[in-house]
């Protein structure tokens, strides 16, 4: 699979969120060409604020291997992540992150700030950005508009 497909997969998450009210991101982990874990944006259902779409899929790519350490994993984002998520990847040991849409708000992929770039930190990640971006922001546009 490409990583459009997996990011078309992403965003079917993305609507999954959209269906239950919160903002559309979605999100998948892969390793060896496999989706070992998949999330979207939960913090209004689970009243938990770090339950971004990345840290959940993180939680079950982690629980399907057994084992908190990814390496050699992909993370696929429909939206660029934000610190927290960038900093659970790197604990996570994720190779290579894949987003759509940046985030000029809070996005930690070169938008607002650059983590995966930052030399001090100990671990880093390949990143590829606007996958599918088009896509990605026309479904949080929508979102967005039809709450105001």
């Amino acid at each position: 699979m490409s990583d459009e497909d997996f990011m078309r997969r992403a965003l079917e998450l993305a609507r999954q969120g959209r269906a239950e009210g919160e903002v559309p991101v979605g999100a998948v982990v892969v390793l060896d060409g496999n989706v070992i874990g998949e999330g979207w944006n939960r913090p209004i259902a689970a009243a938990d604020p770090t339950a971004h779409a990345e840290i959940q899929a993180l939680r079950a790519a982690a629980l399907a291997v057994g084992n908190y350490r990814l390496a050699g994993a992909s993370l696929y984002v429909t939206l660029e992540p934000c610190a927290m998520c960038v900093g659970a990847m790197f604990h996570a040991r994720i190779a290579r992150v894949v987003f759509g849409a940046r985030d000029p708000k809070t996005g930690s992929a070169g938008s607002v700030i650059d983590l995966f770039g930052e030399k001090r930190l100990n671990h880093h990640a390949t990143v590829l950005g606007g996958v599918l971006a088009e896509e990605s922001g026309a479904l949080l546009s929508a979102f967005f508009a039809a709450r105001r």
